[in-house]
């Protein structure tokens, strides 16, 4: 099921919103890690081919549309990236498939404006493993930007605390994203350890 007001704008419009290298640092995904790690809607693979380069564990990149899945894939063949799994996949249906307590980090990146964003973390929780980390990304509520779903429907960083919470994270914490996203704000979270 795709998400309400979701869809990918042209690419390079798409690329004047975001610095991702930057970002992923600050987003802790760091370089050399030794994790596998999991983003819900690749897109262009605009953040999970950087990861790919960073992570030494499998990046699967999961998307519901399939010229996405295939753009992906093409890139990281070409970019020499063997880590990484582009799959078709409509995990706000069906789950992401991934196993149990399998990643060490999850990216979900401007959905959780989509009608059950709890189900969304709570499938995110269950693909980490302790101590794992979710990162998340959404479009400001605070201003007009020049893409992304209507305000009303933007949730607020607050509402972001509240709902990661609710699906069982701690160490909730927001990442001032302006200088390398500015029309975003950022939220990293752990999946408990005991």
């Amino acid at each position: 099921m795709k998400g309400r007001e979701s869809g990918m704008p042209e690419e390079d419009y798409w690329s004047s919103f975001f610095n991702p290298e930057a970002m992923l640092d600050q987003l802790l995904v760091m370089p050399g890690e030794r994790c596998n790690v999991l983003e819900f809607g690749c897109g262009y693979g605009t953040f999970s081919l950087p990861a790919a380069q960073r992570a030494q564990g499998v990046v699967t990149a999961l998307d519901i549309e399939p010229a996405m899945v295939e753009l992906v894939a093409e890139r990281a063949k070409a970019e020499g990236l063997p880590n990484v799994v582009a799959e078709l996949r409509d995990f706000v249906e069906h789950g992401t498939g991934v196993p149990d307590e399998s990643q060490g980090h999850a990216m979900i990146f401007n959905l959780l404006h989509i009608e059950d964003p709890v189900a969304l973390l709570r499938e995110a929780y269950r693909t980490l493993q302790p101590g794992g980390i979710l990162s998340v990304i959404h479009w400001r509520s605070d201003i007009e930007t020049p893409r992304g779903p209507p305000l009303t429907i933007r949730p607020k960083p607050e509402q972001c605390q509240s709902w990661l919470s609710e699906a069982g994270f701690d160490s909730v914490n927001r990442v001032d994203l302006e200088s390398n996203a500015p029309y975003h704000y950022g939220m990293v979270a752990r999946r408990p350890v005991g």
